[in-house]
């Protein structure tokens, strides 16, 4: 949270002093902050959803772990709450860089809402997909570099040469990777100054993608069993 802090410092002391020489506008100041807060946070709770499930077999405690009397669910629910806790505090570390950028302006209070709702969508997907592959990974490190292979696997196609994107497939990319399609959304609203109800499509992709992981780390995570070599 302090290196979170820090970089949201910096950030913000750029995009306040490039708005003093005009090269950004308020509503892109506070966007581009919003964007970086929202997408750091979601990658903390993917780092510590990664870690849930296989740091405890890579430590050796993942038997005393099944041994509880709860179900496997029940456990796959407390890791992601445990993952999901850090975004909370991370939202709450934001909120005052936010303010700053946004003070005097109509757009403060759709800044901070839109930072509650898609950071918390975007944190619900990188978590069920941070403890899917943590349930079945032997350590924490393979659990993590699958997880963004994954993430980037998804995002590399939203990178390709705007020629490349047009089209109703282009569109389907920016739609289906959730880390664009949110932070999209969050531009539209503050920038472009959209209703939330009229760029709702842009959530469609975060939103299917949380579900997709969330079953997918409920059912992996309630099959969990010993491996050789998992007993401490």
């Amino acid at each position: 949270m302090v290196a979170y802090a820090a970089m949201l410092s910096v950030t913000s002391y750029l995009v306040a002093s490039n708005r003093a020489l005009n090269f950004l506008e308020q509503r892109e100041a506070v966007s581009l902050t919003l964007q970086v807060a929202v997408a750091v946070s979601a990658l903390l709770v993917l780092v510590a959803a990664a870690d849930s499930i296989s740091g405890e077999r890579e430590r050796g405690t993942l038997e005393t772990l099944l041994l509880t009397p709860a179900p496997r669910a029940a456990l796959v629910i407390g890791k992601a709450a445990s993952a999901m806790s850090l975004w909370l505090a991370a939202y709450l570390v934001s909120a005052p860089y936010i303010w700053y950028l946004a003070r005097g302006t109509h757009i403060l209070s759709t800044a901070l809402l839109a930072g509650l709702g898609v950071g918390f969508l975007l944190a619900l997907c990188l978590c069920g997909l941070g403890l899917a592959v943590s349930a079945v990974a032997s350590s924490s490190r393979i659990a993590l570099s699958v997880s963004l292979f994954i993430l980037i696997a998804v995002f590399f196609p939203t990178q390709l040469p705007t020629s490349a994107q047009n089209g109703w497939f282009g569109d389907f990319l920016l739609h289906a990777d959730p880390i664009t399609a949110g932070l999209q959304y969050v531009s539209k609203l503050i920038v472009n100054a959209h209703n939330p109800g009229d760029e709702l499509r842009w959530l469609i992709g975060p939103v299917v993608f949380a579900v997709v992981t969330g079953v997918a780390a409920l059912v992996v995570g309630s099959n969990m069993r010993l491996r050789a070599g998992d007993r401490s």
